[in-house]
């Protein structure tokens, strides 16, 4: 992506697409799309969340992860390497993938330092580790991130990669741009929903999300969220980012669709009256991927860091039970290890 011989197109980041449905107010916040969720809880059933999650026994504890749940670097390595130049994903743990596509190297949302937090050492702890170190990583050709969120924009580690991957084109919703230049970027582009960047042969479209954005409790809703489509010449993959079910996903399938992989996130639902505007749970992940009309569905933003109050390995089960339930095979959805890496087809 970085060969200049080619042009680079990118469409209007700040014209609204009238297709879809407007998405900021006057005072220039943004907001989700019609028909989304509203959080049903009470103050108390949030000063509740918080006191279980800071002072609970879940927030004393690691939970006790499975073996093999988590690749060892040299194991993980040797896999990626075994599969040369052909299109894979590698899951890195929470909702940072390694994409490989027609000979591109792509990143997803790269949570990879130890807290999610704007100070390390406090906050959000990682209870998985990433299965490959940052510094054994390939050289990117691009970076998606979906959303401000320190569980998806990491500044730490996004420093770290631009080391060896300054001119990596990075595409993100709008607002982001001068805090990811000064992590050390130049090749940046802010998209808005319905909004395309092509760069050798990668077209990139921002798809609409269920969320919010905020990284101090002053700034809530002044950048924007989204999913993110990507088509190369073989494949088209979805990246569902951080969101909860709505209605806008009906649509966005019609509009965006079909695809043959979907990354779709599976945890950080519970307690559901307070989760369900900006989580979906397994089945309405499930749901997502179905709306999306893609072939193949892989669960992320599970098994990593624990956020919300359902135990960390609940997700998994119950994803494969309602893509099972929605006419998926059993190799058509996908639970991966943290540093695994599989082959992708057309056809899921």
């Amino acid at each position: 992506m970085r060969d200049t011989a080619q042009a680079s197109l990118m469409t209007s980041t700040e014209q609204h697409d009238p297709a879809l449905p407007p998405h900021r107010d006057a005072q220039g916040n943004f907001h989700n799309p019609p028909g989304a969720p509203r959080v049903r809880g009470t103050t108390a059933d949030w000063l509740r969340f918080f006191r279980d999650i800071s002072f609970g026994a879940r927030s004393l504890r690691q939970p006790a992860i499975p073996a093999g749940h988590v690749l060892d670097e040299k194991t993980a390595l040797a896999q990626l390497a075994s599969f040369g130049d052909q299109d894979t994903l590698t899951w890195l743990g929470h909702a940072c993938f390694l994409i490989r596509l027609d000979g591109k190297t792509i990143l997803t949302d790269p949570y990879l330092s130890a807290h999610a937090s704007p100070v390390q050492g406090f906050g959000p702890k990682r209870f998985a580790g990433t299965g490959i170190a940052i510094e054994h990583l390939p050289k990117l050709d691009a970076i998606l991130l979906s959303h401000n969120h320190y569980d998806h924009l990491d500044a730490v580690a996004l420093r770290k990669l631009a080391r060896n991957s300054s001119q990596a084109c990075f595409v993100i919703p709008l607002g982001l741009k001068p805090l990811i230049e000064s992590l050390g970027y130049t090749n940046v582009h802010e998209l808005d929903w319905g909004a395309q960047h092509v760069e050798n042969g990668l077209t990139v479209t921002a798809v609409p999300a269920v969320h919010f954005s905020s990284r101090t409790p002053f700034d809530r809703n002044r950048t924007l969220w989204c999913g993110f489509a990507l088509a190369s010449q073989k494949h088209r993959v979805y990246f569902a980012g951080d969101t909860g079910w709505g209605e806008v996903f009906e649509h966005a399938g019609r509009r965006f669709g079909p695809f043959d992989t979907a990354l779709l996130p599976i945890g950080a639902y519970e307690p559901r009256p307070l989760m369900q505007a900006v989580h979906a749970n397994p089945e309405e992940a499930v749901r997502i991927g179905k709306a999306m009309q893609a072939q193949r569905l892989v669960a992320m933003h599970w098994g990593t860091v624990a956020l919300t109050t359902e135990p960390a390995f609940d997700p998994p089960p119950r994803f494969l039970a309602a893509a099972s339930q929605s006419g998926y095979a059993p190799e058509q959805a996908w639970v991966m290890k943290i540093g695994e890496t599989r082959v992708l087809t057309g056809n899921g």
